[in-house]
């Protein structure tokens, strides 16, 4: 992202999604192959000729590869697809835009000027507000607003979404519409740069 960066533009915050999407895949990364390998296991002893006497031995192999492709299709085909998919995805918050990129093979960017935002909302679902994650909507007066979902530490986000619009320069707008004062900092230093680089949520 820093190779990205327009002149005098400098990174705030960068994170990405609320990792709450992985808690089922990586269950299933830990179940999984210990169900496989019970599974192998019970095969071998000969287990399903005891529950279904038309099963021959000489199916065992048959049996095993079937429980690894299954497991593999699980792990595989549910489980690494999300997890690429969260990583994949990130928010970057600099002093002039939000930038929110998704994907890696098909990647889609959306960008939104700071300048451009009038309002900043919040929407969180009851599994959100105990996360503390959220849904934060910029309104900048198109029929329809821009909406980063499931942003971590949604509040925190939020207020440096709102100190670095008003930060902006003289013709910026507020996040209730306002114009900026071109005062600007009082200690002549902009907020992102006493972060040291910027914060990353992860």
């Amino acid at each position: 992202m820093r190779k990205e960066l327009l002149p005098g533009e400098q990174v705030i915050a960068a994170t990405r999604p609320q990792p709450r999407m992985l808690i089922v895949p990586a269950l299933l990364f830990i179940a999984v192959p210990a169900l496989t390998a019970y599974a192998c296991a019970w095969i071998v002893k000969g287990g399903p000729a005891k529950l279904v006497p038309l099963v021959r031995p000489e199916w065992t192999a048959w049996l095993i590869g079937g429980c690894v492709v299954m497991a593999a299709w699980v792990l595989l085909g549910y489980c690494l697809p999300r997890a690429l998919t969260w990583h994949a995805t990130r928010y970057t918050l600099t002093s002039q835009r939000l930038v929110a990129r998704y994907g890696m093979l098909r990647r889609r960017d959306q960008q939104v000027y700071l300048a451009a935002v009038r309002n900043v909302e919040i929407r969180q679902s009851l599994l959100q507000r105990v996360l503390r994650s959220g849904n934060i909507s910029l309104d900048t007066g198109y029929p329809s607003s821009t909406v980063v979902p499931d942003v971590p530490e949604v509040a925190t986000f939020r207020n440096f979404i709102l100190e670095a619009i008003n930060e902006l320069p003289q013709g910026g707008f507020r996040a209730e519409g306002t114009m900026h004062h071109p005062e600007g900092s009082r200690n002549g230093a902009e907020p992102w740069e006493t972060r040291e680089g910027g914060r990353d949520e992860r």
